[in-house]
């Protein structure tokens, strides 16, 4: 039988990239292409209490059906936290947990955008997203991105079209940059957006990663026309298996995506959602986070070392101040995707193609992404010294 697949889904195709991945499962494999947090980030201990208490104190809560918008004293939590930092305006806005910041950002393209509508992005992105905006048959438009943020004028310029429904940002430690959206910039994507009509999705999964620099206010904190919806998770703080996220929104927003909700999935895992006030409530949440910090400043710092070491002074690469990952540049006239696929299939060691990270795969780029969080400091040291070889074998000195 021929089966005809919707038009959702049938222009979504397997990435190209996954040839070069298949091979992160080989043994002697070391893999900087993975998106993990640290296998030691994990307050495993905390997560074994917290559940043990759940199911000895209220097991039916956490096994029962509950609510779409999410578990109310966690939804009340987040929102003080978030009023603290003034990302959440009561009486203006609401808040929904979501199966992962994930389905905040699909369901957000699905509320506001017909096929058709202009949906601006930076251009790389993070895939999980593109591929989530592309199921609902928008028009994608990648914008380049700098080193201090999205090229307003180049926005500004799709803008004007009067077509675009939806901005997607990330401004802090971008995947798969790791680059950080400056104060003007957000300023003036914010602007942008009031002016022609646009709202803003502004994602910050890595945002509590900051291990150094200065922070930035976020775009959702200016935002003064309820203009601005804020995409959060608990995967990169607590652990991303158990799909706990949230985005704090207008009202309006929030009522549409809880229907979207309920047709979903219903609503979030429940027994996760209160391990997340749990943790939230009874543990040192600061000192967590600060220990977190540490852990990514030391391997992003051994990385970066090993990258000046090793590499050719041919390959630019970034500095991030925090988040996961660092995005590496080869020189303009060479052949990326060979680079990539030697670098797995003879030198063991494998990085991420940067077209998997454009809205076409088709998109020129000479970029690569790598993660510092997942491999050990042994395998950081191992697996930069050999994509040191092969770049001055391919590069030169």
């Amino acid at each position: 039988m021929e089966y005809r697949f919707s038009e959702k889904v049938s222009h979504i195709k397997a990435s190209a990239i996954r040839e070069i991945l298949k091979f992160t499962s080989e043994p002697g494999v070391i893999s900087f292409a993975a998106g993990n947090p640290a296998p030691e980030a994990f307050p495993v201990d905390e997560i074994k209490r917290i559940s043990a208490e759940i199911f000895a104190e209220d097991p039916i809560l956490a096994l029962q059906y509950s609510i779409s918008e999410g578990y109310t004293p966690l939804r009340d939590l987040l929102k003080k936290e978030l009023e603290k930092k003034g990302e959440f305006v009561p009486g203006r806005d609401d808040l929904i947990i979501v199966s992962g910041a994930q389905q905040a950002n699909a369901m957000m393209a699905k509320v506001l955008c017909d096929p058709g509508d202009i949906l601006c992005c930076e251009a790389p992105s993070f895939i999980g997203s593109l591929n989530a905006f592309k199921s609902y048959n928008v028009d994608l438009r990648g914008i380049t991105l700098k080193d201090d943020g999205i090229d307003l004028d180049e926005l500004e310029e799709v803008l004007k079209t009067g077509k675009v429904k939806l901005i997607y940002l990330i401004c802090n430690f971008q995947n798969p940059t790791g680059l950080t959206t400056s104060l003007e910039k957000r300023k003036g994507a914010y602007e942008l957006a009031k002016k022609y009509g646009a709202i803003i999705l502004e994602d910050n999964p890595y945002g509590d990663l900051r291990f150094t620099g200065e922070h930035v206010p976020s775009i959702k904190s200016m935002d003064k026309d309820g203009i601005v919806a804020y995409s959060r998770t608990f995967s990169k703080v607590l652990a991303p298996g158990i799909r706990v996220g949230y985005i704090s929104a207008p009202k309006e927003i929030i009522n549409k995506m809880t229907i979207c909700k309920q047709v979903d999935d219903v609503h979030t895992n429940i027994w996760a959602q209160v391990l997340a006030y749990k943790f939230m409530t009874q543990c040192d949440m600061p000192a967590h986070l600060e220990r977190l910090r540490a852990i990514y400043r030391h391997k992003c710092g051994l990385m970066i070392e090993q990258i000046e070491k090793n590499f050719s002074s041919k390959i630019k690469f970034t500095k991030p101040e925090g988040g996961l990952f660092i995005w590496c540049t080869l020189p303009a006239d060479c052949d990326m995707t060979a680079f990539c696929t030697r670098a797995v299939k003879e030198f063991k060691v494998a990085v991420v193609p940067g077209n998997a990270f454009m809205i076409n795969e088709s998109d020129k780029t000479t970029s690569f992404r790598l993660n510092f969080s997942t491999p050990t400091d042994e395998q950081l040291v191992a697996g930069c010294e050999m994509l040191g070889k092969l770049s001055k074998e391919m590069f030169g000195e």
